[in-house]
């Protein structure tokens, strides 16, 4: 069988401030190892390349805040990479920044070490938001991070934006987005703050808009990056076109992906078409030591989270998928999932034909009620 796509994750875990939404596998740090770090990704990605002859369509260096790393780290680690694993000739190569941790000099250093795509995390253009967040950063911090991406070098970057943030209301909301859009990023990452368990925000929570407000303002937002001439292809993804997000499309298509780092996660496809999951440990200190880096947790996927899996992620996208990708990437007939995608498509919220499975508008509105139902066989 032909195997899926290869993408390469990298986990970078230490950042300036822990913020209390974040649920992500991040540690603050005042100093950072980062030799001693690249040399135990590169271990790690030793174990994992083994036998490995896929050309790696995308890399992510993720955290945390990878943007601590200095200029020279991110170089090491990225010939190390190329060393051990064949690289596409069109690679993208994406890295996390926070504006509290870039200046221009830095991002085009990145860039110089092979860095094409940069994904700065704004969450907000309101002083009185981004303190309300916990971020270490302000918003002329925020418009001079997206200048330093612009003139880099890189050939694209992404903007992440939040909203939903404690009190805000209609207009801050819009005005959040505005700010984004006259920016010009090629790529919008929009998405509604959530409270997640193991964070600050969920012992003591925040006032949040309500329903009524989020929806006006889900709405109104639409329809402002339409105009701009943004398309909507994934459920929080808005890009311009030919700047979609090559790393996350790999994702979403139910691609594969080695991982190294603290608490990365990975899937791969074995050459007879079982699909596995896995983790490393995710304390830093763990993954230090010489055995840190082997996988702390594996599993195969059974058939229903198989088709479970990956309804979970082909359904986000606007496009939805094919039959041909489901059976190609599950090694399943599409009459595995016969019975509930005719519910689904009887009650609306997906659209079914013989080229295209995807959500229809009622659909993505209730998208984790139309995911469960294949995880569940029902």
């Amino acid at each position: 069988m032909d195997l899926p796509p290869l993408a390469l994750y990298v986990h970078l875990p230490w950042c300036e401030r822990k913020c209390p939404y974040c649920d992500f596998n991040s540690h603050e740090a005042q100093q950072i190892p980062e030799s001693a770090y690249v040399d135990a990704l590169l271990r790690d990605l030793k174990l994992e390349a083994t036998n490995e002859r896929r050309p790696v369509q995308s890399i992510f260096i993720g955290g945390g805040t990878p943007s601590l790393f200095s200029v020279a780290a991110i170089e090491r680690l990225l010939q190390g990479i190329r060393d051990q694993l064949c690289l596409d000739d069109a690679v993208e190569i994406t890295m996390e920044a926070n504006p509290g941790s870039v200046e221009s000099t830095r991002l085009a250093g990145y860039a110089a070490t092979g860095v094409n795509r940069f994904s700065i995390g704004i969450q907000s253009f309101q002083d009185k938001s981004l303190a309300a967040l916990g971020r270490v950063h302000d918003s002329r911090e925020a418009r001079a991070a997206i200048i330093a991406a612009r003139t880099s070098g890189a050939r694209s970057f992404n903007l992440d934006l939040m909203h939903g943030l404690p009190q805000q209301d209609l207009a801050q909301g819009l005005d959040d987005l505005r700010n984004a859009i006259e920016a010009d990023a090629p790529h919008l990452s929009w998405y509604q703050l959530t409270i997640e368990a193991n964070t600050r925000f969920y012992s003591s929570p925040p006032l949040l808009p309500d329903d009524d407000t989020l929806g006006d303002l889900e709405d109104a937002g639409f329809e402002l990056l339409t105009r701009a001439g943004y398309r909507r292809y994934e459920v929080s993804a808005w890009a311009r076109p030919g700047e979609e997000c090559r790393h996350n499309l790999n994702y979403w298509r139910f691609g594969d992906y080695l991982a190294i780092g603290a608490g990365a996660h990975g899937k791969l496809t074995s050459s007879d078409g079982r699909v596995h999951r896995y983790a490393k440990t995710r304390r830093p200190e763990d993954y230090l030591a010489d055995e840190g880096t082997r996988r702390c947790a594996e599993r195969t996927l059974a058939e229903q989270d198989l088709c479970g899996e990956f309804m979970l992620y082909a359904l986000r996208l606007t496009e939805g998928f094919s039959p041909k990708l489901f059976e190609e990437r599950t090694g399943l007939p599409l009459t595995t999932i016969e019975k509930p995608l005719h519910e689904l498509g009887d009650a609306g919220l997906l659209h079914l034909d013989d080229e295209r499975i995807c959500t229809t508008d009622l659909g993505r509105r209730f998208l984790d009620d139309a995911v469960s139902r294949f995880f569940d066989g029902s």
